[in-house]
């Protein structure tokens, strides 16, 4: 015969059996929430930023767009890059893009409605584009007056095409370009495969050809410097991650990648 002492303890055996019973129903359902959220990391998605750059930031953005990424996991980072006067029309037409990076300011201001407030990332120079070994001796801006040679400009709708007017204006060289390209890539290539005898680039654009042109330098007192504002776009999907990024740029390690390349502290 159970004594009131045992007969009280039985319900409490059975109360202690039913909680293990119902943690071990519940375990599996737990597992199974932790398992769906790390399917959501595993699945690979990701936010995908497209970023419109100015041309001459081609190589070093591939640099700095791999560098991002490797810190910011889930982030994939896509460029395109064009004339900043291209970029701009791509703005007012509503391309779908996160950030915009051009060449100068003036650009970014004609699309100031389209954009948050951007930030100076990076300065640049000019320099005049020969042939390797500079066959033509060319020796400063004054030389581009010669009738004899075929010198290529930028558009002056382009960054470039601007500051080059700029420097030569500010000199009284007066150029007759054989041609106006839409961007300073476009100028470069037409000196490297010898369709033109100079161009006007930045120092960082030759520098990425070294083993096919050379590069004059301008002095200081008769340059131009080009400015690099970032922006967001306004009507980015990803505000958050376009914000990040370009406060990105200004960081010691997107600086460093820049000035690497030959790009000037903002």
């Amino acid at each position: 015969m159970r004594t009131p002492a045992a007969r009280a303890a039985i319900p409490a055996g059975r109360r202690a059996a039913a909680a293990l019973a119902a943690v071990a129903l519940l375990a599996p359902l737990a597992a199974c929430g932790g398992d769906g959220d790390g399917g959501d990391e595993a699945s690979g998605k990701e936010t995908r930023l497209t970023v419109l750059a100015a041309s001459s930031l081609t190589d070093v953005f591939k640099a700095a767009g791999a560098a991002y990424e490797a810190s910011h996991k889930g982030v994939a980072v896509t460029f395109s890059f064009a004339g900043s006067q291209e970029l701009a029309a791509q703005v007012r037409q509503g391309a779908p893009a996160d950030v915009l990076v051009t060449a100068d300011a003036k650009t970014m201001d004609d699309v100031r409605g389209e954009t948050g407030d951007p930030v100076v990332i990076a300065g640049n120079r000019l320099v005049i584009a020969v042939g390797e070994g500079n066959p033509h001796k060319v020796g400063g801006l004054a030389d581009l007056a010669d009738p004899k040679l075929k010198v290529v400009l930028a558009a002056p709708q382009a960054p470039v095409g601007k500051y080059s007017r700029q420097v030569l204006d500010a000199q009284r060289v007066t150029v007759r370009s054989v041609s106006q390209e839409p961007n300073v890539r476009a100028v470069l290539s037409k000196v490297e495969l010898g369709e033109a005898d100079a161009g006007i680039v930045y120092r960082t654009d030759a520098a990425v050809a070294q083993d096919k042109v050379d590069a004059v330098e301008i002095p200081d007192g008769q340059n131009a410097v080009a400015e690099y504002p970032a922006a967001t776009l306004k009507a980015s999907e990803n505000a958050a991650a376009a914000a990040e990024f370009v406060a990105w740029l200004r960081t010691p390690e997107a600086l460093k990648i820049l000035q690497d390349a030959g790009f000037q502290k903002p």
